[in-house]
């Protein structure tokens, strides 16, 4: 097995990452009780540091995956105690997805593991390496929108359920963004080892570029209203209605004050 190999210290949970737990729980909490005097802040803080642990999920599960596949290095290089700090490129995987959330409310794909590819035999598993990502946030967007698609929101407070509509739609937008079968993103990844090699050699170049042009299109009006069209009606199949989303988004923007619709009681 290849994790023999790595050392027990590599596994552990780093307490970083245990530190952003608390802080989700915390403000989970919050948000729950309506403890905070502004209900804003405790939702902005609950959902920004929810979605930090989601991409701190996404990185481990892609090296956790490698690791299986016959990486053994990813131990020593930490990605396997959920420490952001460790990855790559800690701008692209953390704090540029952040910001996107911060401005546009938009889930950005993470993804900054160095994945030493060499070491992987089969292309099955270097698609598995690439799909695992967008799997974990499909697992964790199924896992927030429970409550919706059981039907089971009865004892939810308002601004708990806003804020998980909310982070559903985050989830949802990062897995389709990374599955979209362009030069680096996930999606093209998994497609990457069937294809002949000039065809990967002819696309390579374009890699550091996908992200931001994905980013470009959405700036068209017809693919910005087809993509956001997709987005709402895979929250609708989730059970997660309009209105929870749309105050989640507004409570989350505090900053801009919360419509009076969407005003929940302290």
């Amino acid at each position: 097995m290849t994790t023999a190999t790595t050392r027990r210290g590599e596994r552990r949970v780093s307490p970083v990452f245990l530190g952003i737990l608390a802080v989700t729980a915390v403000t989970g909490w919050a948000t729950w009780t309506g403890y905070a005097a502004r209900p804003g802040v405790a939702v902005f803080l609950f959902v920004t540091a929810a979605w930090i642990v989601s991409l701190c999920l996404h990185e481990y599960a892609h090296a956790r995956t490698a690791l299986h596949g016959g990486d053994i290095t990813v131990g020593a290089k930490g990605y396997l105690t959920l420490n952001p700090l460790k990855y790559t490129h800690a701008l692209l995987s953390i704090a540029l997805p952040v910001f996107f959330l911060i401005m546009g409310g938009i889930g950005l794909p993470g993804g900054a593991v160095f994945i030493e590819r060499g070491r992987i035999r089969g292309r099955w598993r270097h698609s598995l390496v690439s799909a695992a990502g967008p799997l974990t946030n499909v697992l964790f967007a199924a896992v927030c929108s429970a409550p919706f698609w059981l039907h089971a929101l009865d004892g939810v407070p308002a601004g708990f359920r806003f804020a998980l509509a909310f982070l559903v739609l985050l989830q949802v937008t990062a897995a389709v963004l990374n599955s979209l079968p362009v030069p680096g993103l996930d999606g093209y990844g998994v497609l990457e080892p069937w294809l002949s090699h000039q065809v990967k050699r002819q696309l390579a170049p374009y890699a550091p570029y996908g992200l931001l042009f994905v980013f470009a299109l959405l700036w068209v009006p017809s693919v910005n209203t087809m993509f956001f069209d997709a987005i709402d009606a895979i929250l609708r199949g989730l059970g997660v209605d309009d209105y929870s989303r749309y105050c989640g988004q507004e409570m989350y923007r505090f900053w801009r004050g919360t419509p009076e619709i969407c005003t929940v009681s302290s």
